[in-house]
Order: C-alpha cells, then sequence, then structure tokens
C-alpha cells in the first residue's frame, strides 16, 4: 500500500516538473518576436501567427504563446434564425423587428408567412362573430322552454 501511494505522489510531482519546465519554455518562444527586431520583446506579425496558428508543443487552448499585453480574441456570438432555426454569426444577421435571421430572404419569408397567418386569424375572427348570433338565438329559444 505504501509503495502505490508513492507510485501516485511521484507521478503527481514528475506532472508538476513537466509543466513548470514548459511554462519559461514557451514564454522565451513567445518573446523571441519577430526576425530582424532589435529587442525582440515587441512579438510583431511573428507573435500574432504563432497565437493565430496551431497550438505549440501539443497543447492547446493555455495561451501561453499569446504576446503579452493583448487580450484574448473571443468568437463572434452566434443568433438562431427565426424562420429557418440555423445558427449563424450575429455579424452576418439580418435583425427586422426585434428577430434575428441568418438572411434577408428568410426574413421576407416570415414576414409573408406572418401577415398570411394574420390574414387567416382575422377572417376566422370575422366568422365567428357571424355566427354568434344565430347560436345566441338559439340558445335564448332553450331557455325560454
Amino acid at each position: 500500500m505504501r509503495q502505490i501511494l508513492l507510485l501516485v505522489l511521484l507521478f503527481f510531482v514528475a506532472q508538476w516538473l513537466v509543466k513548470a519546465l514548459r511554462r519559461p519554455d514557451a514564454r522565451t518562444s513567445s518573446r523571441a518576436g519577430a526576425p530582424g527586431t532589435a529587442d525582440g520583446a515587441a512579438g510583431g506579425a511573428g507573435g500574432a501567427r504563432e497565437s493565430a496558428g496551431a497550438p505549440r508543443g501539443g497543447r492547446a487552448g493555455n495561451g501561453a504563446a499569446r504576446p503579452a499585453g493583448r487580450p484574448p480574441e473571443l468568437p463572434e456570438p452566434m443568433i438562431r434564425c427565426v424562420e429557418c432555426g440555423v445558427h449563424a454569426p450575429k455579424g452576418d444577421s439580418v435583425v427586422v423587428g426585434g428577430q434575428p435571421f441568418c438572411s434577408a430572404d428568410h426574413a421576407q419569408r416570415y414576414a409573408v408567412r406572418a401577415a398570411q397567418a394574420a390574414q387567416s386569424a382575422q377572417s376566422a375572427q370575422a366568422k365567428g362573430r357571424a355566427s354568434r348570433p344565430g347560436r345566441e338565438g338559439g340558445d335564448q329559444g332553450r331557455e325560454k322552454r
């Protein structure tokens, strides 16, 4: 039992040591900067390519290769199209009447469909009003019996 605990402890110490050794290596490589600069601390275009490209050393998403002083770039928010349900970038979307759409065509299609629905609802209401007096008269006749 004591040997197993010792092996587990040794494993965690080795992992910590590997991470600690990689951190300074990542810092010095990000400070190297673009070739041709005098001080090399600015990072220049070379630093931007490193942070935007493939992850270095198999590590992804830890921000070690990002140049100092730059905030991380967040992905563009997505919206859900009211017409088709597809998620599209907010910058490419069309907002009409407070409703987000993935394209202007879907905004027009939704407007046409909404107008047709409103028209059919109005005609149903008109039919309901026309049939009410006949039913009310029939109800009154039953009450008198």
